[in-house]
């Protein structure tokens, strides 16, 4: 098995994985300024996909400006989920270099989509005399639909990890799935990184928002619209605090409870009862600086103050200490989130302002941190690992490999043959 790293190996964005020049695993972009896509000039056979944030499928409707129609192998909620997420690439940024592909290219995606359960093996590229692979997705545990993808040749079982976290969300459980495999690929996101327990950070979290709220301020969550928003909205929900969800996480949120998603949540009343307890906001007439003056929680997009409706609130709430701002996920440095975070100001409306509300920042996480990456590779201690989707990959390799792993940490354009 001949393995060549397009992207996501020694950074974070752009995944893309070619195995055997024949089949891709994730085909992703870095949304960066400039974006950055995946090198080279895969024309793959077929694709497969392990979850749907743009990192990992953001390039995907490039594979079809061609006369190629790879199929795409996927779960129903990663469908849905990338291509609510071309389209809205496409609406924002069509005809520019920040979106490469056109919107017969994202219709022909929907032609070529083939979706799939967990633990339930398919074969893809195989004919009548074989030559083709046996691929199963297990539960990542990172987002709803999210997989680990297990590939096997007949010689060589290779488990791409995708992005995972071991610790149960609300919406989603830990990963368990520990396939046999001779070669793993596998994330190192939080490599360096020991969080408190899911548990204590909610009680502070909450204790946070009833605190601002009993002395009339108004809280905005800055929240990623995919797993996260919704997240948000179900611990307001098991703890009765009324909020209002604004972003394209409304979006998502109803895509999860579609039927045909809903087996791939833990537990479906779950997002019922939290969509029940939210009030979406269409952001007409005034409607948002309306919201912005009340005693109340707000959660929206983007999680790291890049735009969306996030920016509307940001400014009605900023001058008051009454009112705080509540981070739920990393902020990239050079974002005006890791501003605000490391200096109190932030840019808006293209000037930098002090911001006199508090700001606190929350880590909720969907990937494993440090003990959920080792108790997950603790498996496969007699596999070869390959350390990617980091910015830490070569010091969390070597780590492994001091601890008797057969590990390296591959860079981008990297091939290496099994």
């Amino acid at each position: 098995m001949h393995l060549e790293f397009l992207g996501g190996a020694g950074e974070i964005g752009r995944s893309a994985l070619l195995v055997d020049d024949r089949l891709l695993l994730d085909y992703g972009v870095d949304s960066g300024d400039p974006p950055r896509y995946p090198v080279g000039t895969p024309e793959p056979e077929a694709v497969v996909v392990s979850h749907g944030h743009l990192d990992h499928v953001g390039s995907l409707p490039t594979l079809l400006s061609g006369a190629d129609r790879p199929s795409v192998h996927w779960t129903s909620p990663t469908r849905d989920l990338a291509l609510l997420l071309v389209k809205d690439t496409l609406k924002l940024h069509g005809g520019t270099y920040d979106c490469p592909f056109t919107e017969a290219e994202v219709a022909r995606l929907t032609q070529v989509s083939v979706t799939h359960r967990y633990r339930e093996p398919f074969t893809v590229l195989g004919g009548a005399a074989g030559g083709g692979y046996d691929v199963t997705f297990y539960n990542a545990g990172h987002i709803p639909g999210s997989s680990h993808v297990l590939v096997d040749d007949g010689e060589t079982r290779l488990l791409y990890g995708g992005d995972f976290n071991t610790a149960d969300q609300r919406l989603v459980t830990g990963t368990t799935a520990r396939p046999d495999a001779d070669v793993v690929v596998c994330e190192s996101t939080y490599a360096d990184t020991d969080r408190p327990p899911r548990e204590e950070l909610e009680r502070r979290f909450v204790e946070s928002l009833e605190a601002t709220r009993w002395e009339g301020g108004t809280t905005v969550v800055p929240a990623f619209a995919i797993g996260r928003t919704q997240e948000v909205m179900a611990i307001c929900a098991e703890h009765d605090i009324a909020c209002y969800v604004d972003g394209m996480g409304i979006r998502v949120a109803r895509l999860l409870r579609q039927p045909r998603n809903e087996p791939f949540l833990s537990d479906s009343s779950v997002l019922r009862r939290a969509c029940a307890n939210a009030r979406f906001v269409d952001g007409r007439d005034g409607q948002r600086k309306r919201i912005a003056a009340k005693p109340t929680v707000i959660i929206t997009t983007s999680g790291m103050l890049h735009g969306g409706p996030a920016m509307t609130y940001v400014p009605e709430i900023r001058t008051h200490p009454a009112n705080k701002i509540a981070f739920t996920g990393y902020q990239v440095d050079g974002t005006p989130g890791r501003e605000l975070l490391d200096t109190g100001s932030a840019e808006i409306d293209g000037r930098v302002v002090p911001v006199s509300a508090q700001v606190e920042h929350y880590d909720f996480s969907a990937h494993a941190d440090r003990r959920g990456l080792r108790r997950f590779l603790d498996a496969y201690r007699d596999a070869t690992v390959h350390v990617t989707h980091g910015d830490r990959c070569d010091s969390f390799a070597e780590e492994l490999s001091a601890d008797g792993f057969d590990a390296s940490a591959p860079a981008v354009g990297e091939s290496i043959r099994h």
